[in-house]
């Protein structure tokens, strides 16, 4: 039976081409606010015996989250035959540690939530840093569908001579899998007890006539790449490409970047942004064509 997809909360491009690519159905759904500020939800598709993907990028979920429990749990109700998470950027995944006593764990917690009301997850280069993989706190079976391929395809495609600079430790693993036979390096970054960064670079070789290309997994604050980017004047004149997986751009930072001396910001749809130029549909159909369909 063809699938029936949700793009939710709200229509996407990544939605629109993943579900033409799998062939799937456009599932219905209302959902109005009470007076009260309470929601009223309405499942519009037949889902009867169906398989259902419900697309929603978990990027700043707080105001939707429940509606989207609510979804899952009214398909179920309805005799889907399994309710399947499809999310390209997955929140909650920073506070994976109690620092402090008395702090949430809330990845923990966001884990527990999404693997009640779905059958499976799958998503994007998720940050994982103390955890080890997604089976550590979810319940159901995951899928990390890995962005590397993509970016590395952007590289090949745009860069002339491309030198790649990750910014900081964690950005080590995408920038190796990127770089493929590119030259690159890490940078090293560490913060200080009052929220200072410093970064330090490791010894170059003269790059004159590469261009480079800062490779990141999130670009959030962006108050790191920034950094990085006014002290890469030091070694080159060529102004670098900035790219990312997820696009958070919290603030004003993305309109900072652009101001900086860069050529370009290129970004995953993962989360709909001004910078998004690289496509996922290919690897989540793959995903999903492989494992769920």
């Amino acid at each position: 039976m063809t699938p029936l997809i949700f793009d939710f909360p709200h229509p996407s491009i990544l939605g629109t081409h993943v579900r033409t690519e799998i062939g799937g159905d456009e599932g219905k759904v209302s959902v109005l606010p009470f007076p009260d500020g309470e929601s009223f939800l309405r499942v519009e598709s037949s889902v009867e015996g169906r398989e259902v993907i419900i697309n929603a990028t978990l990027f700043n979920p707080n105001n939707w989250f429940l509606d989207l429990l609510f979804l899952a749990d009214t398909l179920k109700a309805q005799g889907a035959n399994r309710v399947g998470l499809l999310a390209p950027y997955l929140a909650y995944m920073r506070q994976d540690k109690v620092f402090h006593p008395g702090e949430a764990l809330t990845s923990k917690t966001f884990a527990d939530l999404i693997s009640t009301y779905f059958d499976y997850l799958i998503t994007v280069d998720p940050h994982l840093h103390r955890y080890h993989s997604l089976g550590e706190i979810y319940s159901i079976p995951t899928t990390i569908v890995q962005a590397a391929p993509l970016l590395s395809q952007w590289v090949q495609s745009h860069v002339k001579n491309p030198f790649l600079i990750g910014p900081d430790g964690e950005s080590a693993q995408w920038v190796a899998e990127v770089a493929k036979t590119f030259p690159f390096i890490v940078l090293n970054k560490v913060r200080n007890k009052d929220g200072h960064v410093a970064i330090t670079w490791p010894t170059i070789n003269n790059i004159n006539g590469k261009t480079p290309v800062f490779v990141d997994d999130i670009i959030s604050s962006g108050g790191t790449m920034l950094q990085a980017v006014e002290q890469l004047k030091s070694f080159t004149d060529t102004p670098p490409i900035c790219i990312a997986i997820h696009p958070i751009f919290a603030g004003n930072s993305y309109q900072e970047l652009q101001k900086a001396d860069v050529q370009n910001i290129v970004s995953c749809n993962s989360i709909p942004h001004p910078s998004n130029q690289i496509d996922l549909t290919p690897i989540l159909v793959a995903a999903l064509k492989q494992l769920y369909i």
